[in-house]
């Protein structure tokens, strides 16, 4: 059986044309009219295959690649084989990120599941919510009172749409969603398996009464093009709003909890844990596994480390890690001091270890 092909093979494109949209330098003329069927990763490309390199790590996968042509630095050029193309970029990803974008377009937002260019007769809609034109809604999707959807969004089935709930326009509601209490501006994508707008975790401790829930009364506030990953949890605010940037992109599986507040542009990848009332600021990235305390304030700019566990203020800036998370120079301090410590408290490789009936002689 031939293997399936899930996304569309791209069109042809001439090495001429490939340096052109890059910006790339193509360093053989006589390779202009070179014809280029797709891309590849250095140790699986063939002759029709564009690739890159740029990190010395693969040097033997480059050696060996059959690749037809390659973005490559001009400090590893002469590294390219004599058979191989070669584009010159002094930023080789991000011109093959480039023509990627271009090559596989339909990769960059989903689509309906089912070629759906409508609303399918299985889904549930209220009377009262309102879907602009072109708004696509796969089989099962349920769709809740007073909601509203611009143009162009796509609900993805068996997604749930909770009363009041707004979507603005060229969203993706990705399939098994649910979404309440949340106002969603335009261009955001959310992939299957989100649940958004759903009660913060507060309670409070009454004695005998046990403990209580504390009414959660807020919103998810969620800025123009956002994307977050599947599996991702943002609770709604308990007074104040649960507030998501412009521009921000979240991984898989991160927990968001009530009244955080998360700035402009901010990287989080997967499996991050942020604790109610924190406050992110722009252009912050935390690694993989980073847990934040409650009630802190993260500044603009700062980074964090992966599976770090952060209990005090981040000043802009700041680069943080560890456990518990502090100026990363200083956690490399105190890790090598630690090893040193270990290392000189050692007993040697050749001495004897002492025979315990030996201490009371």
């Amino acid at each position: 059986m031939a293997q399936p092909a899930f996304f569309k093979q791209p069109p042809s494109s001439t090495l001429g044309a490939i340096a052109a949209s890059t910006g790339a330098d193509l360093v053989d003329a006589g390779h202009h009219d070179q014809l280029i069927t797709g891309l590849a990763s250095l140790d699986q490309a063939g002759p029709t295959h564009l690739t890159f390199f740029d990190n010395h790590k693969y040097a033997t996968q480059l050696a060996a690649t059959k690749a037809g042509a390659c973005l490559v630095s001009p400090r590893f050029e002469a590294s390219v084989p004599a058979h191989v193309a070669v584009l010159r970029s002094t930023a080789p990803f991000r011109a093959f990120v480039r023509i990627a974008r271009e090559f596989h377009a339909d990769t960059l937002r989903p689509q309906s599941w089912f070629d759906n260019e409508a609303i399918a007769s299985s889904a549930v809609i209220h009377p009262s919510a309102h879907l602009e034109d072109s708004v696509v809604v796969d089989p099962l999707a349920v769709i809740g009172p007073g909601v509203e959807i611009g143009t162009g969004s796509v609900i993805g089935s068996g997604a749930v749409i909770g009363p009041g709930v707004r979507i603005g326009r060229n969203c993706n509601v990705g399939a098994g969603t649910t979404i309440q209490a949340t106002l969603i501006g335009n261009n955001v994508l959310i992939h299957p398996g989100c649940h958004i707008g759903q009660d913060g975790y507060g309670f409070i401790f009454f004695g005998s009464e046990g403990h209580v829930k504390v009414p959660q009364i807020g919103r998810v506030l969620i800025q123009n093009d956002v994307e977050i990953g599947a599996g991702t949890t943002i609770d709604r605010g308990s007074l104040r709003d649960t507030v998501i940037g412009e521009g921000t992109k979240i991984d898989n599986q991160v927990q968001i909890g009530h009244n955080v507040m998360i700035g402009r542009r901010c990287l989080l990848a997967a499996q991050i844990g942020l604790a109610g009332s924190l406050t992110i600021g722009d252009n912050v990235a935390l690694g993989a596994k980073v847990g934040i305390n409650n009630h802190l304030h993260i500044g603009d700019g700062a980074q964090v480390a992966a599976m770090s566990g952060v209990k005090d203020d981040i000043p802009p800036n700041g680069r943080w890690g560890g456990y518990f998370a502090k100026p990363t120079r200083q956690w490399y301090r105190e890790l090598f001091a630690v090893e040193r410590l270990a290392r000189n408290s050692a007993p040697d490789a050749g001495s004897a270890t002492p025979d315990p009936k030996d201490r009371g002689a």
